[in-house]
């Protein structure tokens, strides 16, 4: 039996900021950021979107009278929870109408969504009628004119794990590496993370070879293997750096075409920014509507990284039609709708916080049009409203 991903959903908030605005306003030279980094632009989330209004937006999209009877189990990854007891998911399942789904949230910095997707795996074959539906939604954080700044973002994606996938049919081999390392991580008391961001850099580094080898080992295969590698993206140019540990290993010709097909799993993320959890599955997601070079039967390697530290690889086989699974014009759509804002607004927007006392809050809502929003707080409750 195949269990694999069906369909892949998308959401961001309807903001954004230039960065190379940033970059001059920061006193950096712009390259720094479009280049060296990676990275042009950069979602800001607005008070009217959290870790849950932006899974339900994202899982809008992939849901149907097909497919929302069946969904069995719900996780939502996130390491931008809302609350310390009450699962994130149980308001995402109210929000998305389901019923009597398992529904939970997991909380392993990046690697969230990770750990969903294999859970739904596990799910799906003890359950071949029903679905999963697996969210990674975030909101990276880091503070104004802080190093980490340019790597900000926000964004959900939303994926439901079936049995005989259409999109993309997962196989059973995969690699884990985990060590319990301090190179990112967010106290309770505190809104913006804290990262050592080189050492960040070559721990993810080191943590993909080691689950590179363990996998050559395990299964015999090798780079020539693969149409395409897809990374978990803080930045677009971390993910680079690990590909390029092992391009060695593929002809001149091979080399080429997984640069370029990197490349395409770039595009997404360079106008989105780190999304944490579901930065992985927006590289994936970018790969698939922006790369012209892919057929059914073709292998594609997955590299997630979660700080702290966890990785995974693991890998997947485009399935016959999967294009017909795919919406990148719309997405294309939906990013080029976004409005660019001012540095003055970008810093008033990021300030504005939610009373932490639980006093009653009305947040604007009149520039943020999506369908699923948080309107705001009353008696310690947050008021979420689906339009």
């Amino acid at each position: 039996m195949q269990i694999g991903i069906d369909k892949m959903g998308l959401f961001t908030p309807n903001t954004y900021l230039d960065l190379v605005m940033l970059a001059n306003a920061r006193g950096v030279d712009p390259d720094k950021y479009t280049i060296g980094i990676g990275q042009d632009q950069m979602a800001i989330a607005p008070l009217s979107q959290d870790s849950v209004t932006m899974a339900a937006n994202a899982a809008l999209e992939v849901l149907d009278e097909d497919n929302r009877d069946a969904i069995g189990l719900l996780v939502l990854g996130t390491e931008s929870g809302i609350d310390q007891s009450k699962a994130g998911a149980l308001y995402v399942q109210h929000l998305l109408g389901l019923k009597n789904a398992r529904a939970f949230e997991i909380k392993e910095a990046c690697y969230g969504a990770t750990a969903g997707l294999m859970t739904a795996y596990d799910f799906v074959a003890a359950h071949p009628n029903q679905k999963a539906l697996v969210i990674g939604s975030d909101i990276a954080r880091y503070g104004l004119e802080t190093p980490g700044e340019v790597t900000q973002g926000a964004g959900a994606i939303a994926m439901v794990v079936s049995a005989t996938p259409h999109l993309l049919a997962l196989e059973p081999a995969t690699t884990v590496h985990s060590e319990d390392i301090q190179d990112f991580w967010r106290p309770n008391y505190s809104k913006e993370a804290f990262a050592r961001g080189k050492y960040s850099t070559e721990q993810y580094i080191a943590f993909f070879q080691a689950t590179w080898a363990d996998y050559r080992a395990q299964t015999g295969r090798s780079i020539t293997d693969f149409k395409a590698l897809t990374f978990h993206l803080p930045y677009t140019k971390m993910g680079l750096k690990a590909l390029r540990t092992i391009l060695p290993e593929a002809t001149e010709t091979q080399q080429a075409q997984l640069l370029d097909r990197y490349q395409a799993s770039t595009l997404y993320s360079r106008q989105i920014g780190n999304i944490y959890t579901g930065s992985l599955y927006l590289g994936l997601l970018s790969l698939l509507e922006q790369s012209e070079q892919l057929s059914a039967g073709d292998r594609i390697g997955l590299f997630s990284y979660g700080s702290g530290a966890i990785s995974e690889f693991f890998t997947g086989i485009l399935q016959p039609g999967f294009e017909n699974q795919l919406a990148g014009l719309k997405h294309k759509a939906m990013l080029a709708a976004r409005r660019q804002l001012t540095l003055a607004e970008y810093e008033t927007q990021f300030q504005a916080e939610l009373p932490e006392d639980g006093s009653e809050f009305e947040i604007d809502l009149a520039l943020d049009d999506a369908p699923i929003i948080l309107k705001g707080i009353k008696q310690h409750e947050r008021l979420y409203l689906k339009r």
